[in-house]
């Protein structure tokens, strides 16, 4: 059995990734994280521990020799150091982490690419501080890495969509479509965006596993097709199956009103995720076939509560 080691695990991409290699057979997976959400799934090794919490985690965590180790919440440096701290590299044979694509500058060369320019210091808007951390652990990674001989693998998704997102991207537009209430759209139709579904990231890393092809790289996870806010609202007409009733307002009065739409109003965020596929072979899934799947667990869900 080869032991793979994931930190966090409970939520959206992390739960996604478990479910998915639960069902592939020769892996003993251990899943770190605060405890706060069980996952309850037969034969997975929960270990409920704080990761900011070395001496608790050097008590916690079984000494194993990890065949990987799949990082979905290290925000920081620290996070990462205290990591190697407690698990030295010698036993760690690849450490794949989950950064994000916000570690790019804004640029007008699109679609962005891996070799793109990045961040170099915190944002002057909400959460801009979170992109620059996220640069900043993974320079830490690719030390910690350099020091103990260990092969690393970062992937940088872009907007992710699916089953258990607790973000209210997709859901604000599901909730607002089956109340029958209006979508205030912004007029400019300019915006956008590339996405990634969450069963395609969790594929994406199990394709990783024992594959030396990706070590010492690092991938873009981000569908080919471009997504603007009114060909996102046809795609959830289609999936739906409800007429949907929008209304144009200009950027100004959208922040006016204080509606918190879920992706930018006026710039695009477009990445290119062919890298993975021209050195796995991996492809995406298309963005209609995945936000139907999407609905279906939603609808699901929202069945369940009521």
């Amino acid at each position: 059995m080869k032991n793979v080691l994931i930190v966090g695990g409970s939520y959206f991409v992390g739960r996604v990734f478990v479910e998915e290699l639960s069902k592939i057979p020769g892996y003993a997976i251990y899943v770190m994280n605060r405890g706060n959400v069980p996952l309850g799934i037969d034969g997975i090794n929960e270990i409920r521990c704080d990761r900011h919490d070395a001496q608790a985690m050097n008590e916690a965590v079984p000494s194993l020799i990890w065949s990987a180790v799949v990082d979905f919440c290290a925000y920081t440096p620290d996070d990462i150091s205290t990591m190697f701290s407690v698990l030295p590299g010698h036993a760690i044979f690849h450490y794949i982490f989950i950064s994000t694509a916000s570690v790019y500058a804004k640029t007008n060369e699109l679609p962005v690419c891996e070799g793109a320019p990045k961040v170099s210091r915190p944002m002057p808007v909400v959460h801009g501080d979170y992109a620059y951390n996220k640069r900043l652990a993974e320079e830490e990674l690719k030390r910690r890495c350099r020091q103990g001989n260990t092969p690393w693998t970062i992937f940088r998704p872009t907007f992710i969509y699916g089953k258990h997102n607790y973000a209210p991207r997709e859901s604000y537009f599901f909730d607002l479509i089956l109340r029958g209430e209006t979508v205030i759209l912004p007029d400019n139709g300019l915006s956008l965006f590339t996405f990634v579904s969450v069963w395609d990231v969790a594929r994406a890393i199990i394709g990783c596993l024992d594959n030396r092809n990706v070590h010492k790289r690092t991938f873009i996870l981000s569908g080919k097709e471009l997504v603007s806010y009114r060909r996102f609202l046809e795609v959830l007409g289609l999936v739906t199956g409800k007429d949907i009733h929008t209304e144009s307002m200009s950027v100004e009065e959208i922040i006016g009103h204080g509606i918190a739409l879920p992706f930018p109003l006026d710039e695009h965020l477009v990445y290119c995720g062919d890298r993975i596929s021209k050195d796995t072979g991996f492809s995406y899934m298309p963005f209609t076939e995945g936000m139907r799947a999407t609905y279906q667990w939603y609808s699901r869900v929202r069945s369940n509560e009521i």
